[in-house]
């Protein structure tokens, strides 16, 4: 198959509105040298097929995890088990050549919720100023795609936690979802979601609501996430599914970037500047043009440079006669204004769920590509800030599998992939 009948069969796919949320899907495995495989707590293995004959297969392990590094430079991993307990676990930075070497998983009291952790909706580890770890994750609620942001909090280090407490003040039983977290350069704790308040109370026209999508909103705490300021509006008219990237800048704020509906019903990226409560001002980032009455499920990644940002994100553009899908990586101004002549494409039309991180001039982007019948994980390696890439393959597996998430501490640059039945982790070399 040629490559623009591909990829207008790949557009169709994608344009016909359906949510398609590509967070486990079925590929071949093989190990590679720079791995480190450790077994996944409890997760459910594919039956043969003599079983399948006798049983039904059982419900499959959510693989969605959370990832950072700590002071310590211990590697951290938050995510479901089996019995769809949350979990964490920790593996210390390794000596020399010596192996990664996992703790026991230690299942977390979250006083009978229910955890969202698949694809875009995992739970998020972050670690912060004087001991502080926090584990944010979306609770589902009773009606569908309905939640609320949840947190669970430690003052020692990760040692014990407290039991969870709801991050927003809004307690409508509705979209409280996709929650990103992350601490600026003073501090202070930035907790932004995906919020339909405003749509629940738009007006309807012709029994369909005058609102687009859902929105942007978050809060703030100066206390480490022990208490929250209220909830603020960043932006109307979000897309409804998507993770919503944040970056702290060289000047210490917090950024947020995220998949928006602009008129009349582009979905393209939109940036903002988050500073203490005040009204943030939001740019356009990103320009494909891409009309589709639907959520793709497929949000960006955002990464620091000395001059502004890193960013890669899905999205289907025109070129030429062909509307060509595809991940793309670009850099923005501090502000999130595009620099329209760095984008370009992934070399792999078939890649899905970039990450990006970089480190001074070291920028490195990782993705999973998808064939039908292996995953296969990759990543595009620059020395010279994004200028030039070169492209490594650093594993493939069969089966289930989550997006892969870069983790970063100082030089070190780390991905995690998990699978049915293990978390893999690549040190990035460059």
């Amino acid at each position: 198959m040629n490559r623009s009948k591909s990829a207008l069969q790949s557009s169709g796919r994608w344009a016909c509105g359906l949510a398609l949320a590509l967070c486990c899907s079925v590929g071949g495995a093989q190990h590679m040298h720079s791995a480190a495989a450790v077994a996944a707590p409890a997760a459910n293995a594919a039956p043969t097929a003599a079983a399948t004959q006798r049983v039904a297969r059982k419900p499959r392990t959510p693989l969605g995890v959370g990832v950072a590094m700590a002071p310590d430079g211990a590697l951290w991993l938050a995510g479901l088990d089996g019995q769809g307990r949350l979990f964490v676990q920790n593996a210390p930075a390794p000596q020399g050549t010596a192996p990664l070497r996992w703790s026991a998983p230690r299942v977390l009291d979250t006083a009978g919720d229910a955890v969202s952790a698949d694809g875009e909706n995992h739970p998020k580890l972050v670690f912060g100023p004087q001991g502080t770890v926090l584990i944010a994750y979306t609770q589902p609620l009773a009606k569908p795609n309905t939640g609320y942001v949840r947190l669970l909090r430690s003052v020692d280090g990760g040692q014990h936690f407290a039991a969870p407490v709801t991050v927003h003040a809004d307690r409508q039983t509705i979209t409280h979802r996709f929650e990103s977290m992350g601490f600026d350069a003073e501090g202070v704790l930035h907790t932004v979601w995906i919020d339909k308040r405003d749509l629940e109370a738009a007006p309807k026209v012709g029994g369909k609501s005058s609102y687009r999508g859902a929105a942007i909103y978050r809060n703030i705490s100066r206390d480490g996430g022990a208490t929250f300021g209220p909830d603020t509006k960043v932006a109307d008219h979000s897309c409804e599914c998507c993770r919503i990237a944040l970056g702290v800048g060289s000047d210490g704020a917090m950024r947020a970037l995220w998949r928006h509906v602009f008129e009349p019903n582009v979905r393209d990226h939109a940036f903002a500047v988050l500073r203490g409560e005040a009204p943030a001002d939001v740019v356009r980032a990103t320009y494909d043009e891409w009309r589709v009455d639907g959520c793709p499920h497929h949000g960006p990644a955002l990464a620091v440079a000395a001059d502004g940002f890193h960013t890669v994100w899905f999205g289907i553009r025109q070129q030429g006669e062909d509307k060509v899908p595809g991940v793309r990586y670009a850099r923005l101004a501090p502000d999130g204004k595009p620099r329209l002549q760095t984008v370009r494409m992934l070399p792999d039309a078939r890649a899905e769920h970039a990450d990006v991180a970089a480190q001074g001039e070291r920028v490195a982007v990782v993705w999973r590509s998808t064939d039908g019948m292996t995953s296969t994980l990759k990543a595009w390696i620059s020395l010279d800030g994004g200028q030039t890439f070169r492209e490594q393959v650093l594993g493939q597996v069969d089966g289930d599998n989550d997006f892969p998430r870069l983790v970063q501490q100082d030089q070190r640059m780390v991905v995690v992939w998990r699978n049915a039945a293990e978390v893999r982790v690549h040190e990035i070399e460059f």
